[in-house]
């Protein structure tokens, strides 16, 4: 019966597309590719196919399979993708993104700049409204190529000076796709998202032509703005500007606290400790000292001398001064259970030592002031140190074991 040859037909399909997934997750590419030939072939036999679906699957799974494909073509690939452009008009700008997207991999700039102004030229009735966001889209990584462009001829002529006809030439096309660039990259970012690549090359632009005050207010609104997602990066691309630019150290430290509020685990936390360490205010150096126990906190930081550097050094600076030791007593509390299996045990006590002696000898010195003088790290490591005569693990023994009242103090 019609029924029965409708729910046959249904529950063919859906076992081709298992089959194919199967094949996929397997990389079997030449099987894919002949499952979905079948897959393809049975959607035109059938006249129930709702029109969104069958596209939408075909372009998705054959766009995977052409770019694992051992005998796919660049030809193949934009013949596919054209084809794709045609089967679904609210999907047209998105296969163009994605075409683009493809010849950018692939080295065929041109190509992809070219494919981005055709796609910027589309229009199709109420579709081009609706599909406001994608041709925003569209214009700004047209805008990115031509920051490119830009990029490309501005080397040039920091490279051979500014003489003759030819570097003129040179000068003018940098001027234009300066224009051209500028005019989109300003768009896209002005609507909230995550858009770090556009605003680094927009805010690259204005520096070059000297318009620091608009790369500043850029960087503001991306960072401060509460329309946009927060974002890390948001706040270093500011960071890093200011520092530039030679602003203030209130700014930069304004910066840089945000960050750590959101990410106390970047990099960027070991300058904030240093200019934090600098300061003549007390709740600024009790910050510097929370900001690097906080960064070490992260097994990405567990070797990193110059971060064990930062704590020894000012932990060093309170025992020695026996001043804020509660600082460092607020610090140790939510730690003391279980730093020492993660930072100070004697496996990673042989470790350090065999594979980096500064790290072992920072690590031993903040060990020996936390833990006391028995703790396992720092007796291996001093015990090693002192055996191969190095006179600085000396010093540390004899430091660490004349300031070891102040382990019984933190950890009362």
């Amino acid at each position: 019966s019609s029924h029965e040859h409708k729910l046959n037909f249904k529950k063919s399909k859906e076992v081709c597309l298992s089959y194919i997934q199967d094949a996929m997750l397997q990389k079997q590419w030449k099987r894919a590719a002949e499952f979905l030939t079948f897959y393809i072939e049975s959607l035109e036999k059938d006249f129930s196919t709702e029109y969104m679906g069958p596209s939408e699957i075909i372009w998705r799974i054959g766009t995977e399979i052409l770019c694992h494909h051992p005998h796919s073509s660049m030809k193949e690939f934009n013949f596919f993708t054209e084809q794709m452009k045609t089967l679904g008009v609210k999907r047209y700008l998105k296969v163009c993104l994605e075409h683009a997207f493809h010849l950018l991999c692939n080295g065929l700039t041109d190509e992809a700049y070219q494919n981005l102004s055709l796609a910027e030229s589309w229009r199709f009735g109420e579709q081009t409204a609706i599909q406001d966001k994608e041709m925003k889209l569209i214009q700004a990584y047209r805008g990115l190529l031509d920051y490119y462009s830009w990029s490309k001829q501005k080397n040039i002529l920091l490279e051979h000076g500014q003489d003759g006809f030819e570097d003129f030439s040179v000068e003018q096309e940098m001027h234009s796709c300066f224009r051209k660039a500028a005019v989109n990259l300003k768009e896209i970012i002005k609507i909230p998202g995550v858009w770090d690549i556009f605003v680094k090359c927009y805010v690259d632009l204005l520096e070059f032509y000297g318009d620091h005050n608009e790369a500043l207010q850029v960087l503001n609104e991306y960072a401060y703005n509460s329309k946009f997602p927060a974002n890390p990066n948001a706040h270093v691309y500011l960071y890093q500007f200011l520092k530039r630019h030679g602003e203030s150290k209130k700014s930069l430290l304004s910066a840089l606290k945000i960050l750590h509020d959101i990410v106390p685990s970047h990099e960027l936390m070991i300058d904030f400790n240093t200019m934090l360490q600098k300061s003549k205010k007390r709740k600024k150096r009790q910050l510097a000292l929370e900001v690097i126990f906080a960064a070490l906190d992260y097994a990405s930081w567990k070797e990193n001398v110059k971060a064990w550097s930062c704590l020894a050094k000012q932990v060093k600076q309170i025992v020695i001064s026996e001043k804020h030791l509660d600082w460092i007593k607020q610090e140790w509390t939510s730690r003391k259970d279980w730093w020492p299996a993660f930072h100070f045990s004697r496996y990673l006590a042989k470790r350090n030592w065999q594979e980096n002696e500064r790290l072992s000898y920072e690590k031993a010195l903040v060990a020996g002031i936390l833990l006391g003088k028995d703790c396992k790290y720092f007796k291996y490591v001093s015990h090693q140190g002192c055996k191969a005569q190095v006179k600085r693990f000396r010093i540390l023994k004899r430091f660490v074991n004349k300031h070891n009242p102040v382990y019984l103090r933190i950890s009362g």
